[in-house]
């Protein structure tokens, strides 16, 4: 009998010896997360703006061409904006340079796309101005070489605005490691 005892003991204590080690049910603990949220100027993918009609309002990267644009000044003579039915070119608008930390030991390069909605009238093109543009752009920035973003302003077949701002649009900026393809 104390060995068929001694037996279920030992069967017992293996198969919860098995059973505890084949599957994880828990585990809880407490780390700390620290992130810095920074202007645009100063983040690990840098926008700097790099012309008067490009400033940083509240740390963000702002394209503004009129009256509301906190560079413009009326007593320079300096439009009020952009004619109706022209197409205006701006080159080195903004800047995008890698900042990332990785860059420390070795060349961490990183791909950049930027999107400009569709029919709206602005396109972007990359460096100078080689009467190219469109409304996707995508480039590789190193480590201390920027990158200079230029924009191209069609204002074919729009009347006048009222308002200083009453056309906006929608630039989204994607980053990933790696040189583009």
């Amino acid at each position: 009998m104390n060995k068929l005892i001694g037996l279920a003991i030992l069967l017992i204590g293996m198969m919860l010896a098995v059973g505890a080690g084949a599957t994880f049910r828990y585990y809880e603990a407490d780390r700390g997360i620290t992130v810095a949220i920074v202007s645009d100027e100063n983040e690990f993918i840098d926008l700097t703006p790099a012309q008067p009609y490009a400033y940083l309002n509240n740390g963000k990267l702002t394209i503004e061409i009129s009256t509301n644009n906190p560079n413009y000044n009326e007593t320079l003579g300096f439009g009020r904006g952009l004619s109706p039915n022209t197409t205006y070119v701006f080159e080195h608008m903004f800047n995008v340079s890698n900042e990332l930390w990785e860059n420390n030991e070795t060349d961490f390069p990183i791909c950049v796309q930027i999107s400009i909605t569709q029919g709206s009238g602005v396109e972007i093109f990359e460096g100078d101005w080689a009467e190219t543009s469109g409304t996707q752009l995508q480039f590789t920035v190193y480590h201390n070489t920027p990158v200079s973003v230029g924009m191209v302003f069609d204002t074919s077949n729009m009347g006048l605005s009222v308002n200083p701002g009453d056309i906006q649009v929608q630039m989204s900026i994607h980053a990933w490691k790696g040189t583009c393809d």
